[in-house]
């Protein structure tokens, strides 16, 4: 496990430096067709090690289709900017690749910033495509600009609290960062109960984001004795949590959205990640089984990076878009914002190399998309 950062160097490029392979260079001094897209992760920040991963998988993708004259013969072209996980400069990134004329908004990350940044954009009517990690305000079926490649929070909490009631798990509590994504965590797993009819949390607790000053989280939830803790946080303060419940006696199960990161998670816990349970929203980086893995697998081994669930994550965004655009520019329309908003509408059911993508999916649709894996003290990830 682990990312490879040597692909990237943030400090002193411009976005579109960043961005543009010499491929897409070269193309686009040709004056081939292409779009523009714009994009705004935490490439530094709270979040980094999972926006660098994201922004990798897709932009690893993207190269690879334009070396091949691109899709429905567009290039395209990623502006990134760096927010650093803040939601301010979220919003100011997305107004400014607006007013530059990018032709959809792509990948942003962060529930706070995923909702800043749409508020810009929902202004002018730009297409906000595969956000990671949007609220449950972003899947609603009105906002008609919106295109969701990853299932949304309230799937992942179906499936955790569907797992949790397999084991007979009555007593759950909820531990999260004290910010939009931790909030719209507790909301998602209390419908969830609702839902399955199952008893109510005994307990939640909030923490800093991405801080290890989790002590009075941990005093709120050991006094509470539950079964099982589902955490709604980046790794940081997973691992901080996990650690010093562990210490104060706590022997029972740890969940965890896929939000978390796994490598990361992996990183800073070690061999004292075996037996947390961690939702995931694509297919294993190692299921080499599932063509779309073989495929990823074969464009990452032309690079320097380290396989991940973000790569992957970001890779697949990267192809449904593409595909998108091709549907658009070969069905004797083109891929300007009317067009892609029709080919994006119509893939509900895509088969991406035996991954099923819906952009539009209803509550609870993806459910079946989502995966809960188990990791052993070695980092093996077993489903």
């Amino acid at each position: 496990m682990g990312l490879n950062r040597r692909i990237l160097i943030v400090g002193g490029l411009s976005a579109s430096a960043v961005a543009l392979s010499p491929v897409a260079l070269a193309q686009a001094s040709k004056g081939a067709r292409k779009l523009v897209l714009g994009q705004s992760v935490p490439l530094t920040g709270a979040a980094d090690q999972i926006g660098l991963a994201y922004f990798n998988g897709a932009k690893m993708y993207f190269d690879a289709i334009n070396a091949k004259n691109g899709a429905g013969g567009y290039k395209i072209e990623v502006k990134t900017l760096d927010d650093g996980y803040t939601a301010a400069r979220a919003a100011t990134n997305a107004r400014q690749l607006i007013d530059e004329g990018v032709d959809a908004l792509f990948g942003f990350a962060g529930t706070a910033s995923c909702d800043a940044a749409f508020a810009v954009a929902k202004a002018s009517g730009t297409l906000f495509f595969a956000p990671f990690a949007a609220s449950g305000g972003l899947h609603e079926p009105s906002l008609t600009n919106v295109f969701h490649v990853r299932p949304a929070l309230a799937d992942e909490a179906f499936k955790i609290v569907r797992h949790c009631a397999t084991l007979n798990q009555d007593r759950i509590a909820v531990f999260a960062e004290d910010d939009a994504m931790g909030r719209a965590g507790i909301v998602a797993v209390n419908q969830a109960l609702v839902d399955l009819k199952r008893p109510p949390i005994v307990a939640s607790a909030l923490s800093p984001v991405n801080s290890d000053k989790v002590d009075a989280a941990v005093a709120t939830l050991i006094k509470a004795q539950p079964q099982a803790i589902i955490q709604v946080s980046l790794f940081n303060a997973s691992a901080a949590f996990i650690r010093k419940m562990r210490r104060a006696g706590y022997g029972g199960q740890f969940l965890n959205f896929s939000v978390v990161g796994i490598d990361p998670l992996f990183s800073a816990l070690g061999k004292e990640i075996g037996g947390i349970v961690i939702s995931q929203v694509v297919p294993s980086p190692r299921s080499v089984g599932t063509p779309l893995i073989k495929e990823y697998l074969d464009v990452l081994n032309q690079t320097d990076q380290m396989p991940s669930y973000e790569s992957v994550e970001g890779y697949v965004a990267a192809r449904a878009f593409a595909e998108g655009v091709r549907r658009s520019a070969t069905s004797g329309g083109k891929p300007d914002r009317a067009g892609l908003q029709k080919a994006f509408e119509s893939m509900t059911d895509y088969d991406m190399s035996g991954f099923w993508v819906n952009l539009r999916p209803k509550k609870y649709e993806s459910v079946r998309a989502v995966d809960l894996v188990t990791i052993t003290p070695d980092g093996k990830v077993v489903r």
